[in-house]
């Protein structure tokens, strides 16, 4: 049980608010690099943590990010010109650059220099991986983007999607990095053998309550836990960081997936997924998978970043499917897993929740964050917004046959570890 005070603190990131200065610490992953187009293509809006803003590629192809409200009157900067290294508002005409200045003022005499007084709010921005990343605090207390293994990867080792999810970032999270779910929600009940679950071998129906051993991080936490069955222990470790990135572990002949529950306001997630392979390129039947929506990845509907399957539809639910089939009787583990979160409310009453062992991560996951945004009320800075090598781990799941803990055994601490030459 949660109480509704922090609550509050976990899942208003407005801002202003408590947890929306405490993420807006961090660089924040916004959209996909092909969502902006080429150099001066059409503005494309954007809402993140709550604010309305606009993306847009200048002349010489630099992303900028600016609030969508023209400092003049007002006006949407979504309809402006995208021409000669800034967009110029639609209404009388005044032009801002990547930076936020105002580099023409046309309704004003030629001798003034009101627009040198004028600033449209500008975000920081890079480009890594495919993903534009913005820093939305304080310029003074700006730190390193993440360095995730996949952002040094070729195009063809990676692959990375966009989809909304309509409920608050903080039940996105705890959907995904909860592991007990996985023997349920996703599993079949038309076969027995080894393949009788979605996601893994016997491992997920044998043992349906994992022992938990979680390890607290600089960047977050190390999510361990061990599955039993006769051919011996199946560990999974997979990783939360803050604030809201998810790592999961990768069963044989499966990529690696890290996904960022990014909060567009309090009641809306965008999410970016990449799922990826350091040791060869992915297959065109592959690729092929996650554009149907199959696995890692979410179908959305032609030309939108919202699901085909939806709380609309029921999310496709097959009720003879559910009965012979499969255990939910919806068509992928996306649909599956945002039925659970979304239905739970937009914000969950975690005040009415009752909660046991197997929610062990999704308790420390929200004391860390509550603990983060009050502790910066009190002056104190979030380490791990320092970003930069923190974020240079992989997630891992092995058979082995000690009955021993992960962290006690070399062998696995040496395959969640990334090289620095891979930074």
């Amino acid at each position: 049980m949660m109480s509704s005070e922090d609550n509050e603190i976990l899942t208003r990131v407005g801002p202003g608010t408590a947890m929306g200065e405490f993420m807006r610490r961090f660089w924040m992953p916004v959209m996909l690099s092909n969502e902006i187009g080429g150099p001066d293509e059409a503005p494309v809006r954007i809402r993140i943590l709550g604010e309305n803003l606009v993306a847009f590629r200048d002349s010489d192809g630099r992303a900028g990010l600016l609030d969508e409200h023209c400092p003049h009157r007002r006006a949407s900067m979504f309809f402006g010109r995208n021409e000669e290294c800034g967009l110029r508002c639609l209404y009388h005409g005044w032009k801002f650059d990547v930076n936020g200045a105002c580099v023409d003022m046309p309704s004003e005499p030629a001798d003034s220099n009101f627009a040198d007084k004028v600033q449209i709010k500008a975000y920081p921005t890079q480009e890594k991986g495919g993903v534009l990343w913005a820093y939305m605090g304080p310029k003074e207390k700006m730190g390193e983007v993440p360095n995730f293994e996949w952002m040094s990867l070729g195009d063809d080792y990676h692959y990375v999607s966009r989809w909304h999810q309509n409920c608050n970032y903080a039940q996105s999270v705890e959907g995904e990095i909860d592991s007990a779910h996985v023997s349920f929600l996703h599993s079949r009940v038309d076969e027995l053998d080894e393949q009788s679950t979605a996601l893994s071998g016997s491992f997920f129906a044998c043992d349906t309550a994992p022992k938990w051993k979680v390890n607290e991080t600089e960047y977050g936490l190390v999510l361990g836990a061990r599955r039993t069955d006769a051919e011996g222990y199946y560990w999974r470790m997979n990783r939360w960081l803050y604030p809201f990135h998810s790592m999961i572990a990768p069963v044989p002949g499966v990529h690696t997936t890290n996904r960022m529950w990014v909060p567009i306001d309090d009641t809306h997630t965008s999410v970016i997924c990449v799922s990826y392979d350091t040791g060869r390129p992915y297959t065109d039947a592959e690729l092929q998978s996650w554009q149907k929506g199959e696995r890692s990845h979410h179908l959305t509907q032609p030309g939108s970043l919202e699901p085909v399957a939806n709380y609309g539809n029921d999310y496709l639910i097959d009720r003879e499917v559910q009965r012979t089939q499969t255990y939910s009787g919806m068509p992928a583990i996306r649909a599956e897993d945002a039925a659970m979160v979304e239905t739970a409310r937009a914000i969950a009453d975690r005040s009415l929740e009752r909660l046991g062992s197997s929610d062990t991560t999704i308790i420390q996951m929200r004391k860390l964050m509550v603990e983060g945004a009050k502790a910066l009320m009190q002056g104190i800075e979030p380490a791990a917004a320092r970003g930069g090598s923190l974020y240079a781990v992989r997630s891992y799941s092995t058979v082995i046959q000690e009955d021993a803990d992960f962290d006690e055994l070399p062998v696995i601490i040496e395959a969640m570890a990334v090289a620095e030459a891979a930074e």
